[in-house]
């Protein structure tokens, strides 16, 4: 950022006389510039004229793009007034300017004009991280939590990593906010916070071990904290060690609704699908009233391929969500802003409610039609669409009325209620020829699919997500080598596109082919989503493959925990099968057949190993 020269610095004081000179408005007179208004509000009701005009025309020349004089003149009040919204400014204009150094020096002024300042020291500090000159940080940071109040401390220590989440150097930075806490380490106030800061601050610097370590610390001096509880989700996946932490939580808190929620996404995230159900249903038991989690068991339920379930749990969010549309919810003690009536919430807070109400009822009455599908009642599931009136599921909707048709053999019907959707966006186009596709793909009409999704990538060229999902296709017609042109686009326009790796990868091992790249493909897909139950099950495979039984079984079991598919149960039951351990291969088809008896790999599994269950 440029500099004022002093001469021009005079200039500008020399304006300033001369505005001193004309007088102020008159009362009543709009001011200027907005920029007045701002300077009323930040500057000492001692400072003189002459003072006060210097902070407006900093204002005036940062609008008219001069930030190195608008910088100077701010920090010249500030130092002449000790006043610290005049130094706040000062660090801003050099900030916004991204000037560094200017607001470095601006803080390190600030510190020895106001001394007692504790938002000076912890700028100070804020802009030498950011600097990459955390080493320096250290007095800055032990003046800050000096002048912190004893009774704000605490939370002022459990600040520091979110004031330093974008550091570079954060092994130095760990270290020195860990000889900054030192002092407070002992104290019964701050022991947790300090272990609880540590920790997260190893966590950053990638130390996970260290950082697992000081959590289970604080929690083994404070069981009751949330803190190191959450901390240890989002320690989850990359650190699996933090999971014993949440779950012994959990099992003395029953009723810890928030943390138990926070888990269930962590669960989800991975895949997990199995165990956030039971997580959910723990949460429904402690709190049955609250419909979000109905909802979210319910989407769950649906995914595991348990219709039935997933009714109970939706018709329980319908009748939940309906009866608290328009009002706070049951046994809320959170008060509503009152309207100028002063009865019942104001106009925009209950919009609020009825919109996020609505949008709610739109995804339960989908995903009940889609429950109502799963179980041939097909009168039913055009029920629960009729009810939806929302022009942003008309897509959705369609869709599903499409199924209907087609399960009923109206194919041709269903593809054209398709065709005639209105398309209200841009991108309603590709997603009607996404819905077609994906109609095609659901009655196993693979040509009709493929051909499709050709029309759709003449259209969008280049679209990773269409050539995949013609590379599908183009598998199920045998197609093996535009497959493979196909996916290996994907990965060339789209490196982090997990599904296409393991999707190639797969194919190779199914067919026993090329089982090394097939080994190292599945691999690479695995380190961007190291969690998906299906990319493990497709290394089980690959190493059931390649002769590697053990290895396969741990990594099939594994898929298998995580999501008891029909597929993974094929494989998870034929590696059982070879090892010699029938009963328990015979149990896992079983439960892979009662989620899916139409699917086609544990149908083919069976068959070829002459298995009758």
């Amino acid at each position: 950022m440029p500099v004022a020269a002093p001469h021009s610095l005079r200039l500008l004081l020399a304006a300033a006389g001369l505005a001193l000179a004309c007088g102020q408005p008159a009362r009543g007179q709009a001011a200027a510039d907005p920029a007045e208004s701002v300077v009323r509000t930040h500057v000492p009701s001692a400072m003189d004229a002459e003072l006060f005009y210097q902070v407006l025309i900093g204002e005036m020349e940062l609008r008219q793009g001069q930030a190195g004089v608008a910088y100077e003149v701010m920090l010249d009040a500030a130092q002449k007034t000790r006043d610290e919204a005049l130094f706040r400014r000062a660090v801003e204009i050099a900030l916004q300017a991204r000037a560094g150094d200017q607001a470095l020096a601006a803080t390190q002024a600030w510190r020895m004009a106001v001394p007692a300042s504790a938002e000076a020291h912890r700028l100070t500090a804020q802009v030498l991280v950011g600097l990459n000159r955390s080493a320096e940080a250290l007095d800055p940071l032990r003046g800050f939590l000096a002048a912190t109040p004893a009774a704000e401390r605490p939370a002022a220590i459990g600040l520091l990593p979110r004031l330093f989440g974008r550091a570079g150097d954060r092994k130095t930075l760990a270290s020195v906010v860990e000889q900054v806490l030192q002092p407070y380490a002992a104290q019964d106030a701050t022991r947790v916070p300090v272990l609880l800061t540590n920790a997260r601050m190893r966590w950053l610097a990638q130390e996970p071990q260290r950082a697992l370590e000081l959590a289970q610390e604080a929690a083994r001096l404070e069981p009751a904290a949330e803190g190191p509880v959450l901390l240890a989700l989002e320690m989850l996946p990359g650190e699996p060690r933090a999971e014993a932490l949440v779950r012994s939580y959990l099992d003395r808190k029953a009723d810890a609704a928030a943390v138990r929620l926070a888990y269930v996404r962590a669960l989800f995230t991975s895949q997990r699908y199995a165990e956030a159900v039971s997580q959910l249903e723990q949460a429904t038991q402690a709190d049955p009233k609250a419909a979000p989690m109905w909802l979210t068991l319910g989407a769950l339920r649906l995914e595991l391929k348990q219709p039935r379930e997933a009714e109970r749990a939706l018709l329980r969010y319908v009748e939940l969500a309906s009866a608290s549309a328009g009002a706070p919810a049951e046994g809320s003690t959170q008060a509503e802003p009152a309207s100028e009536e002063g009865s019942g919430p104001a106009p925009a807070t209950a919009e609020a409610l009825r919109q996020a109400s609505a949008e709610g009822l739109t995804q339960a009455y989908l995903l009940l039609a889609q429950a109502a599908e799963a179980q041939r009642n097909y009168r039913q599931a055009e029920q629960w669409l009729a009810k939806i009136d929302n022009a942003e599921s008309a897509l959705s909707v369609q869709l599903r009325r499409a199924m209907l048709l087609a399960k009923q053999g109206k194919v041709q019907e269903a593809r054209e209620l398709l065709r005639r959707t209105p398309e209200r966006t841009p991108q309603d186009a590709r997603a009607k020829l996404m819905a077609e596709s994906q109609l095609m793909r659901e009655l196993k009409l693979w040509a009709e699919a493929h051909a499709v999704l050709s029309e759709a990538n003449r259209r969008y060229p280049d679209d990773a997500d269409l050539l995949y999902e013609q590379a599908m296709m183009s598998e199920k017609l045998g197609r093996l080598e535009e497959m493979e042109r196909l996916l290996r686009r994907v990965i060339q326009i789209k490196p982090d596109h997990f599904h296409a790796y393991n999707a190639l990868g797969y194919t190779l091992a199914d067919r026993n082919e090329r089982l090394e790249e097939a080994r190292t493909l599945v691999l690479k897909a695995l380190e961007l989503a190291p969690n998906e139950p299906f990319i493990i099950d497709s290394l089980g495979w690959v190493e059931y493959r390649l002769g590697r039984r053990e290895e396969a079984l741990k990594h099939l079991q594994r898929a298998f925990e995580a999501r008891p598919d029909a597929e993974i149960a094929a494989h998870l039951g034929e590696v059982l099968w070879m090892l010699g351990r029938r009963e328990e291969a015979r149990r896992v088809w079983r439960e892979g057949r009662e989620r899916d008896a139409t699917n086609e790999v544990l149908r083919e599994t069976l068959s070829r190993l002459k298995v009758d269950l």
